[in-house]
């Protein structure tokens, strides 16, 4: 099973828009966090970095809506989205529609219920299992 992880590609610095970084994400295929310009922010990015090609990504969007996705990349700096601090990112392809809140595992939901603006693994019952099937439901 591939791991599953939260990315909530929420930039640390307040002044970026909250959901800059989710839209842009979506629409250039990647997952991403912003800089790491701080001890704290080196080890996210290590995380980041560290996830298996394959894993799962859940985000979630300036409205709620929850996207799911898959890496495919290595890490890689990007530049081009400074403006929204999102550069340091990975090649993903993502599922074009928002999932629907009742098919979201309950895991992934409790996980963004806890809120926090961490990429972290999610780990809590069949979570793996669960996004798997529901991956391969949603590429149909």
């Amino acid at each position: 099973m591939s791991p599953v992880y939260r990315a909530p590609m929420r930039s640390r610095r307040d002044d970026v828009d909250a959901g800059a970084a989710v839209v842009r994400a979506l629409a250039i295929g990647v997952c991403g966090i912003g800089e790491a310009d701080d001890v704290r922010a080196e080890r996210r990015l290590e995380r980041f970095a560290s996830a298996p090609v394959g894993s799962f990504v859940w985000t979630r969007d300036a409205t709620g809506a929850v996207h799911v996705g898959r890496l495919t990349g290595e890490l890689r700096y990007n530049a081009a989205g400074a403006d929204v601090d999102l550069v340091n990112v990975r090649d993903t392809d993502w599922v074009t529609r928002p999932v629907d809140a009742a098919l979201v595992p309950p895991a992934v939901a409790q996980t963004f219920a806890r809120g926090g603006r961490n990429f972290q693994q999610i780990h809590p019952g069949d979570v793996e299992a669960q996004t798997e099937a529901l991956w391969a439901l949603l590429q149909t």
